[in-house]
């Protein structure tokens, strides 16, 4: 199969040629795309207690960054040119940017971040920079230039505001009109700066580091391991310095700690409970109304059903993950559970087993899911 959104190469073709290998530039990836939001739309979403925004401009040589929620004045009071207004999560927010990212599924939604917009003017930008994640920078409205480079110096600008490159080496260079796009993998150093009003939309993919893998798999296993016993010495022998600590000691305590140990199972159910795992400034709204079960069954089987905006689920062999719940049911009610991981919305609901629909209910009391069609969106 092959799509317009990667220049006529296959998704497979594409992964195995270019993703965390080499950029690419597609022309028209999106033919027609002037962007989802208008600049007034993204500062009202940056206004917003439950939006993650940054405002950073250039002034006097000198990157400056401030982070929202704003008010409209603040936008009023900015200068003409070299500033960038970027809001993260968009996809929380319109139903559309959900329908954008879908684009994107050859990618496993395991490693989806978000959707981030920016809007700047004329000579805005972030600088030149580094991400540590893969991106697909599109352009909706007005054009950018985007300078790449493949340079291994990574040093950042001291005492910067944000992180900087403090040498940046441009090797290619293209201008970005409405529906161009253009891939990076992580650690390409590059620069966006606008050539007039301009939106760019950057489809990005999480990449947590081993470390950060490493620290929040032991708190799991805090919570999931029991070793049973008490350090015991009865046959503790005279010590002549009683401030060393016994090989005896050592050797009881080590065989203790090897008692630790993990499954396949264990690290599946940590990582669908670590990667569906809702943002802290995330909060998931009850319906102030709730249908009856019954009446519930009834809409989502004529309707359908789909994902609350801001809902990451995930599934492995037995287990269906969602918001950092895990969940474990039937193969029936798993089977059809999985499409709606997959799919984020189902059309109906009349496939779904008694198991299947009760736990959907569930979900929809938490405010994870809802009836398809119901509105939703930045003013929701």
């Amino acid at each position: 199969m092959k799509i317009g959104l990667l220049g006529g190469l296959s998704p497979r073709n594409f992964l195995r040629d270019y993703w965390q290998k080499k950029p690419l530039l597609v022309r028209g990836a999106v033919p027609g795309f002037q962007g989802l939001l208008t600049p007034g739309d993204l500062m009202d979403l940056a206004c917003r207690e439950d939006a993650q925004s940054r405002l950073i401009a250039q002034k006097n040589g000198k990157w400056q960054v401030r982070h929202g929620p704003f008010t409209l004045r603040s936008f009023s009071r900015l200068p003409k040119t070299q500033w960038a207004l970027l809001v993260q999560d968009v996809n929380h927010f319109l139903p559309a940017a959900r329908d954008l990212l879908l684009k994107f599924n050859f990618i496993p939604h395991s490693r989806l971040d978000d959707l981030m917009v920016s809007y700047a003017p004329s000579e805005g930008g972030v600088g030149p920079h580094f991400d540590s994640y893969d991106v697909f920078l599109l352009q909706g409205m007005g054009r950018r230039v985007w300078q790449i480079s493949a340079q291994r110096d990574k040093q950042l600008v001291e005492g910067a505001s944000i992180k900087i490159l403090r040498e940046f080496r441009a090797e290619q260079e293209w201008v970005l009109e409405p529906g161009d796009m253009l891939y990076l993998p992580p650690g390409y150093a590059h620069n966006g700066v606008a050539q007039d009003n301009c939106m760019t939309y950057s489809i990005g993919f999480r990449a947590p580091s081993y470390q950060e893998l490493a620290t929040q798999f032991l708190v799991y296993l805090q919570d999931h391991v029991e070793i049973k016993g008490m350090y015991g010495d009865p046959g503790i022998a005279l010590q002549a310095n009683p401030g060393r600590i016994s090989a005896a000691m050592l050797d009881q305590a080590g065989a203790a700690l090897e008692k630790i140990k993990w499954t396949r199972a264990d690290v599946e159910h940590f990582i669908g409970a670590y990667l569906t795992e809702p943002k802290p400034h995330i909060f998931f709204v009850p319906p102030p109304d709730p249908l009856t079960e019954k009446k519930f069954i009834h809409q989502i089987k004529e309707n359908g059903l789909q994902l609350d905006l801001k809902s990451r689920m995930l599934y492995g062999k037995k287990t269906i993950f969602l918001n950092g719940d895990a969940y474990t049911g039937g193969a029936i009610a798993r089977r059809s559970l999985k499409m709606l991981a997959d799919r984020l919305i189902l059309s109906t609901a009349k496939h779904l087993n008694d198991e299947a629909l009760a736990l959907c209910y569930q979900w929809y009391l938490y405010g994870y899911i809802e009836i398809a069609g119901q509105p939703a969106g930045i003013g929701a």
